[in-house]
């Protein structure tokens, strides 16, 4: 690397550090002023017991009760406390989540394309040979027990007088 990139890389590493602990100093510098003040800087949190402006402890999700009790926190804006966020934010999620398998259930669900024309035709003419096959095979067994009536002599003739005649 050349001389003069190696140091405005390493200038530019100091201005961050330098900047992010000004930051951190920031939080500490706005105790004992007012919420609206604390709260400029996303990295504080305001505590209303004792009128503290504090980092806010990015490796917890919620700030521990020995910081500042969830009631009496604030983050972001000053009329809402965490446990009011807390219950606001569980209630939105839940109830999106609630809607978004309401949705997937009833509206999203795939429905069969269904081509109407083509489909009835289709039935119409599945019924259709349905009826041909039928009538087919009810004609096959007339003819066979009509065979079955003659050879046994039971066999119904058009006149019913017939057999008096004989």
């Amino acid at each position: 690397m050349e001389p003069e990139r190696c140091v405005s890389l390493f200038v530019c590493v100091l201005l961050g550090l330098a900047t992010a602990m000004a930051a951190d100093t920031e939080c500490f510098l706005m105790n004992n002023t007012s919420c609206d003040k604390c709260l400029q800087n996303v990295k504080c949190l305001w505590c209303n017991t004792d009128s503290k402006c504090v980092d806010y402890p990015v490796k917890n999700v919620l700030p521990p009760s020995s910081l500042c009790k969830l009631r009496d926190a604030r983050w972001g804006v000053c009329w809402v406390n965490f446990e009011a966020m807390i219950i606001a934010m569980s209630v939105v999620g839940g109830s999106l989540i609630f809607a978004l398998i309401i949705c997937c259930c009833c509206c999203c669900r795939k429905k069969k394309p269904r081509n109407t024309g083509l489909e009835d035709e289709r039935e119409a003419r599945e019924k259709e040979q349905r009826r041909t096959r039928q009538e087919e095979r009810r004609a096959e067994m007339k003819t066979r027990h009509d065979e079955i009536r003659k050879k046994y002599g039971l066999f119904k003739e058009d006149n019913p007088y017939s057999k008096f005649e004989s």
